[in-house]
């Protein structure tokens, strides 16, 4: 597993520009959007954003230089494989001992991502990663040969998506999901590491994952996915490719990895099947073994988001989701006994990747005030050790802030009780001001998708440098509160959690140490969604907005979305193709209601997002400036679904600071 940042975490992140824009002639308020003065500067796209001042690239530049390493996997001479960047892109680097020196392994312009090292004895040493396009996320597969340092393609090189990727225990076998066949199925493809040759696996329709080999090779743990709350799994014969389905307890059940246990009989995996026939929220980590009763080994009410199984067989690592914060467990097989582990800081955990001999667990550790960084837990001794470092600027990590999570009512009740809205609210350091802190509510993607306390710089610059309070909700529908809660947006209830961060707004309006009368909201993807519904409803609430690859109309975006998308999507926004859910889309669509935003808007996109096409940012964009507010629209033609490229990724930082500065702070 590995700690991707959430959207509103993408959205968020800053750095120094590259390149101060030229100044652009802005319309008049009162101007048609066809007066509106379109400059395009390499791969970046930008209307009526103003020059960065020379001074605001000087404050963001140490909190823009900051960098991560995240866990990818052990190699066999006992180093570690780690992501991290230190040029435009995240690439991979070996690290040979702790705080040793990060070899950098891949070099390419787009970011490396879906390390699957090959396993001792493997017969090559190596790893698989993919890469895609300008953020296309047409992904391909590359094979990373250790002993030549040469690179080979794997997968068709096509308009395919290509990732997933599973090595079977020997090393010799390599299963992954692809989209190859007809660009909308994901289909399961096998490929021989020995002789090379790759072949269609399992073809069934709909999207697939492999998940682990059996300890012999000759099988293989599917799944298939439906949506967040639904997914099936089963197995397949490696040789024949006959699919056998599990049954599923209910009926219909949510699922996460699944794992042969050692004696390859056995399995361990994360469900929230019922348990003992009564209903299950949480989705926890089970063990079967076929004849036997299902065992239940996570007992607290949290979701299992993440487990690891040693190459030996003898220890089991997993991770539960706790209102947001990560708690390490690590069993001894098979009595599935806690061993004792050392004492870790409050944090996100990934990683857990146990090393050749088993004797220890690499883990990745990032927390609200520390960029993530790789340790090593020495099971025997109960000890941690750090092998990276990485670098804040310089900046001293002791005046960062860490949030506290708090609860906020909302508009519904729950048993005849106020049902409330967990949230982190971070605080600047600095004495309140006179009439109280300025607010900036972020929301994150998904929407099932959940917003936690992980490091971001932007975050920090904006309470250290602007005074800025920070508030990050984590409104219905969002993921690690229970399959109850992830459904209460669902379909037509879409707009409840926007009714969500309108009590947000009466919460921050009863905080004497904040300003009601200055309150921003931004967000990602379907956080852009909220950012514009948001708007359309409280416009004489909230001072600006920031829209990043967004969603402004739920018809346009189901027609226009990548086919191999479209049917996931429509399980949690609903049928496009049915008119009373037409109807629906066409009431909620922030297109639909643009005359009702009457606040500045700032909207960014990536040209090659495929996931929430350019258009939907185009659109909102010449609709909202049609009313005569001021409209920041800022694309970038080598960008998806949101910024990986450092120099990118900065601009809109700053960009985002200055329209922040001009729209928010002032009084």
């Amino acid at each position: 597993m590995r700690l991707i940042p959430s959207l509103s975490s993408l959205a968020f992140a800053l750095a120094l520009p590259a390149l101060a824009q030229s100044p652009v002639a802005t319309a008049p308020k009162d101007a048609s959007p066809a007066a509106v003065e379109r400059i395009e500067q390499g791969n970046r796209v930008t209307e009526q954003i103003p020059e960065i001042p020379a001074d605001l690239v000087e404050r963001l530049n140490r909190y823009q230089n900051t960098r991560g390493a995240s866990v990818e996997g052990w190699t066999a001479d006992d180093c570690l494989l780690v992501s991290t960047r230190f040029a435009e892109t995240s690439q991979v680097h070996r690290v040979c001992q702790p705080l040793g020196m990060r070899e950098q392994l891949t070099f390419y312009p787009e970011p490396v991502a879906g390390v699957a090292v090959a396993p001792p004895g493997a017969p090559r040493e190596g790893f698989v990663f993919g890469k895609d396009r300008g953020g296309d996320e047409f992904s391909q597969l590359y094979w990373f040969d250790a002993a030549t340092r040469e690179t080979t393609l794997l997968t068709d090189g096509k308009r395919s998506q290509n990732g997933g990727t599973v090595l079977s225990d020997d090393g010799g076998l390599m299963a992954w999901s692809s989209t190859a066949r007809n660009g909308t199925d994901r289909d399961l493809w096998l490929r021989d590491a020995r002789t090379g040759e790759s072949r269609l696996l399992l073809q069934e329709g709909g999207t697939w994952s492999a998940l682990d080999f059996s300890p012999d090779g000759e099988r293989l743990l599917v799944s298939r996915y439906v949506s967040i709350n639904e997914s099936y799994p089963g197995e397949v014969d490696v040789a024949s490719g006959a699919l056998r389905m599990f049954p599923v307890e209910g009926g219909k059940a949510a699922f996460g990895d699944f794992r042969y246990a050692p004696d390859g009989v056995g399995v361990y995996y994360v469900s929230d099947e019922p348990v003992d026939s009564a209903p299950s929220e949480f989705q926890t980590l089970r063990y079967h073994r076929p004849g036997t009763a299902p065992v239940q080994l996570s007992t607290a009410p949290w979701d299992v988001d993440a487990f690891e199984l040693s190459g030996d067989g003898r220890h089991l690592a997993y991770v539960t989701n706790e209102d947001g914060i990560h708690r390490l467990t690590v069993l001894a097989l098979p009595a599935h006994t806690p061993i004792a582990l050392p004492e870790l800081p409050v944090a996100l955990i990934g990683g857990l990747e146990f090393s050749p001999d088993n004797r220890r667990l690499a883990v990745t550790l990032n927390t609200a005030t520390s960029p993530s960084d790789t340790h090593v837990i020495d099971l025997g001794a109960a000890t941690l050790v750090r092998w990276t470092k990485s670098e804040v600027g310089g900046l001293d990590t002791t005046g960062f802030v860490a949030p506290t999570l708090v609860r906020y009512p909302t508009f519904d009740t729950v048993d005849g009780a106020p049902r409330t809205i967990p949230a982190f609210y971070y605080l600047p350091a600095r004495p309140t001001p006179a009439g109280g802190y300025p607010v900036v509510i972020s929301i994150h993607g998904g929407p099932e998708s959940q917003a936690r306390p992980g490091f971001n710089a932007s975050t920090q610059f904006l309470l250290d440098q602007l005074g800025v309070a920070v508030l990050v909700p984590n409104v219905r529908g969002s993921s690690g509160y229970g399959k109850t809660w992830l459904t209460l947006d669902n379909a037509e209830k879409r707009e409840d959690s926007v009714r969500d961060i309108g009590a947000l707004l009466d919460w921050i309006a009863q905080q004497p140490e904040l300003d009601a009368s200055r309150v921003g909201v931004m967000g990602g993807s379907y956080g852009g969604y909220m950012v514009l519904a948001s708007l359309m409803h409280y416009s004489d609430r909230i001072r600006a907005g920031i829209d990043v690859v967004g969603i402004s109309d739920f018809t346009t975006f189901l027609t226009n979305t990548e086919e191999y998308r479209r049917d996931l999507r429509r399980a949690e926004y609903g049928d496009e193709r049915d008119p009373a859910m037409r109807a629906v889309f066409d009431r909620i669509s922030p297109l639909k209601n643009a005359h009702r935003i009457d606040a500045p808007l700032f909207v960014a996109q990536g040209r090659n997002d495929p996931r929430v096409p350019y258009t939907e940012a185009e659109q909102i964009a010449t609709a909202v400036r049609a009313n005569g507010n001021p409209v920041w629209f800022l694309m970038f033609n080598d960008e998806g679904h949101g910024f990986r490229k450092k120099s990118n990724s900065d601009y809109f930082g700053a960009a985002s600071v200055l329209f922040w500065q001009q729209h928010l702070l002032e009084r």
